[in-house]
Order: structure tokens, then sequence, then C-alpha cells
């Protein structure tokens, strides 16, 4: 068995969308000070790194995290390789219920700064997700897609994982382990996410 991390890990100076909280990680007291323990405050935006969208995200009053299903973020997944992700082309691929884009994004996180020029899903895609049966779609960089589908996909309950290294990671089918922070009322949660290779 083979467990990848694709979690992208959360630091000061790390890539965040334009317009969110940066992070913040600072001790708060410190042993070297005469504390009795080390204690650090962190202080960033939910939809920093590898994170779960919930539907009040973009659609006001709608459930927030702490509602998420979490049957839909553990099982088999397949992760899939894709030059471009238009509805066109989703409409030719497999769509088991659980996916991961790999695209050309995954190179992105080696860059020091965000980048606009990403891969990411359209309003129509998104349609051709929900059409499909999927129930959760992770991609390799800060958003999944515009607002159209973002509104699509999470108007109807599709779970959307932002934020994936996938640079370790081959195609092929996984386990998918996603575990977002409980966060009350929020828009969106920190994810530590695994995928697991068995023999």
């Amino acid at each position: 068995m083979r467990i990848f991390d694709v979690s992208v890990p959360i630091r000061p100076g790390m890539i965040t969308y334009p317009g969110d909280p940066t992070v913040m990680l600072e001790r708060a007291n410190a042993i070297a000070d005469g504390a009795l323990a080390n204690v650090s405050r962190l202080s960033f935006g939910v939809h920093t790194g590898t994170h779960v969208d919930a539907p009040v995200h973009f659609i006001d009053g709608a459930a927030s995290t702490e509602e998420l299903p979490l049957g839909a973020l553990l099982g088999r997944v397949r992760v899939i390789a894709a030059e471009s992700l238009t509805a066109n082309e989703l409409r030719m691929l497999e769509l088991p219920e659980r996916i991961v884009f790999k695209t050309s994004n995954s190179e992105l996180w080696a860059r020091s700064e965000f980048t606009d020029d990403f891969l990411s899903l359209d309003g129509d895609a998104a349609q051709v997700l929900v059409d499909r049966g999927v129930r959760v779609v992770g991609i390799d960089y800060l958003s999944i897609g515009d607002e159209h589908a973002h509104r699509t996909l999470l108007a109807a309950g599709v779970v959307a994982i932002e934020g994936l290294d996938l640079r370790g990671v081959e195609p092929g089918d996984y386990e998918l382990v996603c575990a977002p922070l409980k966060l009350v009322g929020s828009d969106g949660a920190p994810a530590r996410v695994f995928l697991i290779q068995n023999p």
C-alpha cells in the first residue's frame, strides 16, 4: 500500500488566491522566552491551500462546511489526466462518482506567485459532471472553476476539493481520504487529503 499526501503545506508566504487572506503563523508563547510550552497562533483564509468548498461559498443561506456529506469524502476515486476541461472533452470520459483532475496546473505549484492562467471548469463543463452523477470533484490548483461552475456544482451538492498537489501522483484508481476541518457556518475548510494506492 502506498499513501500519497496531496495536501499543500500551509506556511507564511505560500500562494493564495488574489484577495484572500494571507497566512500568518507565529509563536504566541515561546519556551525560549520563559513560557512553559511553545504555543503558536495561526491566521489564514478558509480557501487557503488544499480545501473544500461548501454550498454557502456561492449560494447565500445554503449548507456550510460542517454539513458536508462525509461519506462522499471517503472512498474510491479516479485521478484523470486532462489536457482540457471543456464540456465536450468531459462527455468523452468515463466519470465515476469521485474524480480528481490532474492537469498542467500541477506544475504551477513550483511557482512562487499566483497565476490566473490555469485550467478549470466553466458552467457547461460543471453541468456535465452533475448530469453524470459525480459527487466529488478535485483539481490541482486553487479554484475548480468560474462562478457558474461553482454555483452549478454546489447547488447540486457536489463537493469541490481545490488546491491538490498531484505532482507525485499518476492517473489511476485510488482510495480517497479527505478530512476538512469542522468549521461551523464556514463557506470552506482546509483539508488534509490522502490518496491510497493498494497493490
